[in-house]
């Protein structure tokens, strides 16, 4: 039996130390929650992605009371990115989240297990590295690329 070690770099950022580029972005996140519908959980998430072409896509989480029917901020925004700027590829991605109360989270919060698959998909279409950002309140944690929170990945069937 081999036994290998799984090692993601993550930079541990105040907001002073982001680029205005990455500030923009974190930004666009936290606008996003705004427009989240929560209304089970009230826990509204925000997702910007930089595309190669210049804009700026954003989504938020949008729930239904038939739970499998909602759908993640982030996907939320790959999905309209992929859609309506079919030749443009990720470039980086921010998420930001409010708790119930309508603060920004604390603590950064990353991607769920599907959203990491489908920003992996984009980032694959992209053929480089797209760098994700993930904004708490006085924390900004920054990653290499979409495939370093899914180091063991499903690309191909």
């Amino acid at each position: 039996m081999n036994k290998r070690d799984i090692i993601i770099p993550v930079d541990e950022l105040t907001e002073e130390e982001l680029t205005a580029a990455e500030r923009e972005l974190v930004e666009a996140a936290r606008k996003a929650t705004q427009t989240s519908y929560a209304p089970y959980s009230r826990f509204h998430v925000g997702a910007a992605i930089r595309l190669s072409d210049g804009a700026v896509v954003s989504g938020s989480n949008q729930e239904n009371v038939a739970f499998p029917s909602g759908i993640c901020a982030e996907r939320t925004a790959c999905y309209y990115a992929g859609a309506s700027h079919p030749d443009a590829t990720f470039e980086m991605i921010a998420i930001a989240a409010r708790d119930s109360k309508g603060e920004p989270t604390a603590e950064p919060i990353a991607p769920c297990g599907a959203c990491r698959q489908a920003l992996l998909e984009y980032e694959l279409r992209a053929d480089h590295d797209v760098p994700l950002l993930l904004a708490g309140r006085d924390t900004i944690l920054r990653l290499p690329s979409v495939r370093s929170t899914l180091p063991v990945t499903f690309t191909e069937f």
